[in-house]
């Protein structure tokens, strides 16, 4: 649908404009984007249960309009082609090779024979969506009748996720459209309608409150109009309510709306009404200033004592005469309405006169019908426990609960023609065609999600599935809890035909929902993308039967057939041999439609053994921090981002970009990095290679040689763990950023004259591996510097020798001890307060080190290392107490309490990047003997000529302003 939704727009700009168009100048066109996170949150709300913009290839060339034929020019596509384009089917001619040709240029490693396109088009992937749906049919799975449905009225059919520019994942929300019927004799606007039944509608999420109606709200400044609905009734709503209502059979033409008046909401105010279930004979028509006409009908029936929204627009009205002034209202439309208590919870006693409205805005200080924010979380509330805690109190339900009579308050509502029922989406949808859609009720062909004992199978198999992260398996699981019939049919578009009803087509979600079985076997079948040429087998479209495919998938009975049964046989092998499918990778807007189709047709059409193993959800893809739009500029091809960074200086960075469902960040700054780290790394490779001869030869012995070496092997089994679970942003840190770190840290130690060949030589071979996944291009070039044979993408991944975890500690330490010795010269060799001469710099240093703790400190370890939990590697809550207990029972830490528990203080924050080392009495190893054996190191890293290692007694060490620890020494 979005290809035949972009070539008729395109075809209407034709005819519009012209041939190449003439575009209005002054004509702005403003994407019509609504945020999805925006339209969810719109959805939810309805029922309680920095930008800079920059100027695009498409505004520059269109004067800052949006057209589709500017869109095709952007995309560098000849004027002199693109009416071509008005052809659906020309697109899919046209996109396919480009896009593999810039896959292949991207380093996608793909079995391009297995590529085929998804409509009619193809023959052979045609039959196959025939045989799934015929499939599904035969099981009871697809149905037909009136089913509401998100619908485009400009192409008159089903508007499903992939059909919309905006509003992905929005749903039907239903209401109740109450009928208060308009008292005669007419007021000057409704005069015309005289003889007939006008209403005023609001549309409800509540109808079990309507025995407590005490008037009417309207948007004053609101745009209203009278809809002809039968010849004999009138409705009283906006014209976005009204065009909703025709989509469901309240028109006397369907989907035509038919307006007799139009007014504004002043116009109607005062207005007498008679209205159902409240005990007030007559209510009148009032204003209330937050009314949204973009949501329900504009009508709002007020319910003071449940609604808080209604309690405070009506304590306005009773309490200030300047407003009713303000809107000529007389007093006796509003003061002697009170609210009316109907429902009974644990905090309300409507015998009392109480009323949860009043309760709960008093308690959040509620004063004015302005305070959106506290009235939406009083509503929330309100709703919340009107509805799981209250009894009705009133009316021929009194004494049920709402949870158990809301529907049937409703239904009898409706039977007694004093109600009907309402539905329109939750929150704004654009077509891509460019309308607005609406919910509408007709015939239409669905699938039968949802349906409970299909929905506990596939949430059996959504139990099997890794879907690497908890978040993933929530919003699944969330799906299937709402997810219900789904509208399978549509008018037009591209796609395969309803077998049994070919004036129908499929829609895209739900034609390509086990299209992975066919990737098993589809080299077989056809030999080019479209399937006008047969594949491997020489099998035609016309020989796949109903009973071939059940062969071939299902395990069925041979078939009769012209086809050799060595065919049939390799094509069934080969559907066993890949299937279940190990992993499907999809973005995380794909959860709530076909990433839960997919699941749910696999469970009602294959058996258990060749259910999905995993599914890997990621979010969207923001550039440069900023989301991805064409309209603002912000925006890279795949092509342009190749040709600028290079395909692996892509990759790395797209690899950077994050794994999670949070939406991922391309980062230029990021692939601009990895161009020139990459280059930097075929330096180092070239000259390694040609100073080979030159290394020291014999197994790595040194400090520095098996630090490296056990960081070689690490950044290994780190790495194979990470790509195991799809993590690509950690395998990069891993394999490589970390892995460079190790390497310059090893030649800052031994120089790079000195770096031991056998090492040396293991760390390029290493390199290339652990980042062929992610830049092959790179990998594969210097495994050919390297002299191996074949690919680096080919080749096996390394395989982890031992880690020594003490010795990468020990490093860790010298590191950061250094790192700390350089702040501390930096600083003692600065200008005192007041001189400008600098104090001469040291040629000799001395590190103090004392190799055991003075024994009140011990005692605070003794203490602590009980209370910390090793699995958790947090102490237990509120040590501080045990702590400080024990220490002032401890005949060596008693006198020094106070700062004792300083130290303990301090402790916590060591341990939580030291773990439970910190807690230890002495070090695991000998620092003396550290340091010792890497002066030569510490000397360059000093700038100094001499460095002297002291080791100094609990007694000698407690005497300095600051005395050295195990594990803090002390420079001087």
């Amino acid at each position: 649908m979005p290809i035949q939704a972009c070539a008729t727009k395109l075809k209407r700009e034709i005819e519009l404009y012209g041939n190449p168009p003439v575009f209005p100048k002054e004509d702005v066109e403003a994407p019509k984007e609504a945020p999805k996170a925006q339209a969810a949150k719109g959805a939810k709300k309805e029922d309680p249960t920095a930008f800079h913009s920059k100027k695009s290839k498409v505004q520059s060339k269109s004067s800052g309009a949006v057209y589709q034929w500017n869109i095709m020019k952007s995309l560098d596509i000849p004027e002199s082609e693109i009416p071509k384009f008005a052809d659906p089917v020309y697109w899919l001619n046209y996109f396919p090779p480009r896009a593999m040709a810039d896959l292949k240029e991207f380093g996608a490693r793909i079995d391009w024979r297995r590529s085929f396109i998804t409509t009619d088009v193809n023959p052979y992937y045609d039959s196959f969506v025939r045989w799934q749906f015929e499939t599904l049919k035969d099981l009871g799975k697809i149905k037909f009748g009136k089913r509401p449905s998100i619908w485009s009225p400009m192409d008159n059919q089903p508007c499903a996720d992939h059909d919309r520019a905006s509003g992905e994942g929005v749903q039907a929300q239903d209401y109740t459209l109450v009928k208060l019927e308009v008292v005669a004799p007419f007021p000057e606007k409704l005069a015309g309608l005289s003889g007939k039944r006008v209403y005023l509608v609001p549309a409800t999420l509540r109808p079990e409150t309507m025995y407590g109606q005490t008037n009417c709200f309207v948007l004053p400044e609101g745009e209203y109009g009278a809809f002809e609905i039968t010849d004999d009734d009138v409705f009283v709503c906006t014209e976005r309510a009204a065009k909703n209502l025709s989509f469901q059979g309240f028109s006397k033409v369907w989907g035509k709306h038919n307006c007799l008046a139009r007014f504004s909401g002043h116009d109607i105010l005062g207005l007498p009404l008679r209205a159902p279930l409240t005990p007030y004979p007559v209510i009148y028509t009032l204003p209330m200033l937050t009314i949204s006409t973009g949501k329900g009908t504009g009508v709002v029936t007020s319910v003071p004592s449940d609604s808080p929204d209604d309690y405070a627009a009506l304590n306005d009205l009773r309490n200030k005469e300047a407003l009713r002034k303000k809107f000529n209202l007389k007093d006796e439309w509003i003061l002697p309405f009170e609210p009316i208590p109907i429902i009974k919870t644990g905090r309300v006693d409507p015998e009392k006169g109480e009323y949860l409205a009043k309760i709960i805005s008093e308690e959040l200080g509620i004063t004015s019908q302005n305070q959106k924010d506290l009235l939406e979380k009083a509503k929330e509330a309100a709703y919340k426990q009107g509805f799981y805690d209250g009894v009705i109190a009133v009316g021929e339900f009194a004494g049920k609960k709402v949870s158990e009579v809301k529907t049937l308050i409703r239904d009898q509502l409706i039977e007694q023609n004093l109600a009907l029922p309402y539905s329109e989406p939750a929150a704004q949808v654009m077509s891509r065609s460019g309308d607005e859609c609406v919910v509408s009720l007709n015939d239409q062909w669905y699938i039968t999600y949802g349906e409970p004992e299909w929905r506990a199978l596939t949430q059996k198999a959504l139990d099997g599935v890794e879907t690497f992260g908890p978040e993933t398996k929530n919003m699944f699981t969330n799906t299937l809890g709402w997810m219900n019939q789904w509208a399978c049919s549509r008018s037009f578009g591209l796609g395969t035909r309803i077998p049994w009803d070919p004036k129908y087509l499929i829609e895209s979600l739900s034609d390509s929902t086990i299209y992975m079985a066919f990737y098993t076997i589809v080299h077989h079948l056809q030999g080019n993308v479209e399937g006008s040429q047969p594949g491997l087998l020489n099998i035609k479209p016309e020989q796949l039967t109903r009973k071939v495919w059940d062969y071939i998938f299902l395990g069925g009975a041979y078939p009769e057939t012209e086809i050799p049964e060595a065919s049939l046989k390799k094509l069934r092998e080969d559907f066993n041999y890949w299937y279940p499918v190990d992993l499907r990778v999809s973005g995380k807007d794909l959860i709530q439609n076909h990433l839960t189709f997919y699941l749910y047709n696999h469970t009602a059409i294959f058996p258990e053994d060749k259910w999905p193993k995993g599914i890997k959800a990621n979010g969207h893809v923001m550039m440069n921090a900023e989301k991805m739009s064409k309209s603002t500029g912000n925006f890279l091809t795949l092509k342009e981002g190749i040709e600028k960074y290079t395909a692996d200086g892509m990759r790395i960075a797209l690899a950077d970009a994050g794994d999670s469902l949070d939406d991922s960040n391309f980062s230029e700054a990021t692939a601009n990095s990895a161009l020139l780290r990459l280059h930097g790394q075929i330096d180092f490779y070239k000259k390694s290679i040609e100073k080979k001869d030159s290394f020291p030869t014999g197994a790595p012995s040194s400090f520095a040689d098996r630090v490296f070496e056990s960081e070689i092997n690490k950044a290994i089994e780190l790495t194979d763990q990470y790509y195991s679970v799809k993590n690509f942003r950690a395998a990069l840190q891993s394999g490589f950023w970390d892995l460079q770190t190790a390497r310059d840290v090893y030649r800052v130690f031994v120089l790079d004259e000195n770096m031991n060949h056998q090492l040396l030589f293991r760390f390029l071979e290493v390199q290339a591996l652990l980042l062929a996944p992610i830049a092959p291009h790179f990998a594969d070039y210097v495994w050919t510097l390297l002299g191996k044979e074949g690919f680096a993408v080919t080749s096996q991944f390394p395989t982890a020798g031992p880690i020594d975890e003490g010795l990468l500690k020990q490093n860790k330490h010298i590191l950061d001890q250094l790192t700390e010795f350089r702040t501390k010269l930096q600083l003692a060799t600065k200008p005192k307060k007041g001189e400008k001469t600098p104090p001469p710099k040291p040629n000799v240093a001395k590190i103090l080190i004392c190799e055991s703790y003075p024994s009140w400190k011990q005692a605070v370890l003794r203490v602590a290392a009980p209370l910390f939990n090793l699995e958790t590697s947090e102490f237990e809550s509120t040590p501080d107490a045990k702590v400080l207990e024990a220490l002032r029972n401890d005949t060596d830490a008693a006198p020094r309490v106070n700062e004792a528990m300083s130290f303990f203080v301090n402790l916590k924050s060591l341990v939580k990047t030291h773990g439970a080392q910190a807690l230890q009495v002495t070090l695991s190893f000998n620092e003396r003997n550290l340091f010792e054996t890497n002066l030569e190191v510490i000397k360059r890293s000093l700038k100094v000529d001499k460095v002297l290692v002291v080791t100094l007694s609990e007694e000698e060490a407690s005497k300095l302003p600051r005395p050295p620890t195990p594990g803090s020494p002390v420079i001087q």
